[in-house]
């Protein structure tokens, strides 16, 4: 079985890198990862890597005059590896719109929200001062606007009475755990299509909505 390689873009702990590597891990999984790439030294998510025997890069984004430039540095490795689909992991960078229309189709990011609620930062904190009562969270593709591409995988959760942002955040990353290496696997093995700013998913897939275990 040929597989999908990957390349993943990481700034930090990399616990959704892990879920991704230990999917990848399977024989059966469509997709392999061949690269992760951090913008920060020394990261926790470089070592997990390693520790898997895969190959890693730092691209320190303060090294580069403009975004663009740090992009494109980026781009040329992802491309000398051979990368097919880009994950974007914990990565807190915002892409510049040549890189992501580069890779339109074949990137995906990972954002702790039910979007199109609460794009952005502080997702949890402002769940719970909103009251909402779910929360969750969603795999996308990635376009040029934040936050914004066709979702392909949500779980949600409820938002408790004595929850804290920790406890909401705890709960909602066991999901995204869930929802990350689905989302890949769709899109690895063909089953995503885009109609505008809709993810339709091929029938004989799995589905893009994980049931959460609450």
């Amino acid at each position: 079985m040929s597989r999908a390689k990957v390349g993943v873009l990481v700034s930090g702990r990399g616990s959704n890198l892990q879920a991704l590597i230990d999917a990848c891990a399977d024989p059966a999984f469509p997709a392999e990862i061949v690269l992760v790439i951090s913008n920060v030294p020394g990261v926790y998510a470089l070592e997990r890597a390693e520790r898997a025997g895969i190959a890693t890069r730092t691209i320190p984004h303060k090294g580069f005059a403009s975004r663009e430039a740090f992009d494109q540095a980026m781009d040329a490795e992802l491309r000398q590896a051979g990368v097919e689909i880009v994950c974007l992991a914990g990565f807190m960078r915002l892409l510049s719109a040549p890189f992501t229309q580069g890779w339109a189709g074949r990137m995906i990011n990972i954002h702790p929200a039910l979007l199109p609620s609460f794009k952005g930062l502080h997702t949890h904190r402002r769940a719970l001062d909103e009251g909402v009562k779910l929360h969750g969270c969603t795999v996308h593709l990635v376009t040029p606007d934040l936050d914004a591409g066709p979702i392909l995988v949500q779980a949600a959760v409820p938002v408790l009475p004595d929850d804290t942002e920790d406890s909401l955040a705890a709960r909602v990353l066991e999901q995204e755990h869930r929802c990350y290496p689905l989302a890949l696997k769709l899109l690895a093995e063909g089953k995503v299509r885009v109609d505008g700013n809709r993810a339709v998913i091929d029938a004989a897939g799995e589905g893009a909505l994980v049931n959460p275990a609450v």
